[in-house]
């Protein structure tokens, strides 16, 4: 009994000595905890809603349990056509961003780090960042100007060569290529920034013991740089996959018009439409608890996956 006591006392020092060390990194956190805990923890009480039929007259605790043990607005929502709609254009949009949007950030920064003009490289990066701060209502302004049917620039050089206009924001199609492509030029410049960091923290002696040993740029860039930064590629591989019922809702919002809907609209503008503008809070409830559970279901499946594959993962 005295060891224990002498241990549990020897602890307590050692932890007191510690907080008061280090006392100011997790007053830091006080801030941050209290942001999640207001806007992030406390509003999942409302996830009830979910399970209940909503009336704005009641509290939440005095809403009765809908039909079918609470599940009627998740059947509701899964025999909804509009819907369906929603969900298959989440997926395919995501996995195309997925697809083609995560590898172009790694491969800028892969350029990037080869460029020997330190002046042209930070006028290069500042060029690539800039469309990440303009907001996706400018963005299709821009869009607009450009590959509009009559009046586009693109199209207007299309029709000067003698070749039919390209109803890139009109037909289906032609809208998905033109979404995935801006939202690729939106976010592949911000995006290099984390493996550029990466990059900096690879040891500079192994490009230097490969340049004796008479490796190219390529050789380099495939045996040190690549397998330098996979760790950060897998991190930021699984945090997409979590998303992959996710995304924003500017974005499809306003680039999305009539002659497109049935291929843009998505969950997000779907629960907008019908959650906001239509007072159907519990059925769009249902479909936001249905989108989280599945993103923490992939983002679970993509960590445990890395972690057989001997990667580190999340935690």
């Amino acid at each position: 009994m005295g060891k224990k006591s002498q241990t549990s006392s020897g602890n307590s020092k050692s932890f007191g000595v510690y907080m008061k060390r280090y006392w100011q990194l997790y007053a830091m956190l006080f801030l941050p905890l209290l942001y999640l805990t207001i806007f992030k923890y406390a509003p999942m009480v409302y996830v009830q809603i979910a399970f209940k039929k909503y009336s704005l007259v009641k509290s939440i605790w005095e809403l009765p349990l809908a039909d079918n043990h609470g599940f009627e607005f998740f059947i509701k929502a899964f025999k909804n056509n509009d819907f369906k709609y929603a969900l298959r254009n989440t997926l395919t949009l995501n996995l195309l961003d997925l697809l083609f949007g995560f590898p172009a950030p790694i491969i800028f920064a892969l350029i990037l780090n080869e460029l020997c003009f330190k002046h042209y490289k930070k006028v290069v990066q500042t060029i690539a960042y800039m469309p990440h701060f303009l907001s996706w209502v400018i963005i299709y302004s821009l869009a607009l100007q450009l590959l509009a049917p009559t009046d586009g620039l693109v199209n207007m050089v299309i029709s000067k060569m003698g070749f039919d206009p390209i109803p890139f924001l009109n037909d289906g199609k032609h809208w998905i290529g033109s979404y995935i492509g801006f939202g690729i030029w939106q976010n592949f410049g911000w995006g290099s920034i984390v493996y550029l960091a990466a990059i900096a923290g690879i040891n500079p002696e192994l490009y230097e013991a490969a340049s004796v040993d008479g490796a190219g740029r390529f050789r380099k860039m495939w045996h040190i740089t690549l397998p330098g930064i996979k760790p950060t590629i897998v991190v930021l591989l699984i945090m997409s996959l979590g998303n992959i019922l996710g995304g924003g809702f500017d974005r499809p919002f306003a680039f999305q018009n009539n002659l497109v809907m049935r291929v843009a609209d998505v969950i997000a503008t779907f629960v907008y439409r019908v959650g906001i503008k239509g007072l159907q809070f519990s059925l769009t409830t249902a479909v936001g608890l249905f989108q989280s559970v599945v993103g923490i279901f992939f983002l679970l499946m993509a960590n445990f996956i890395s972690r057989k594959l001997g990667e580190r993962g999340i935690w």
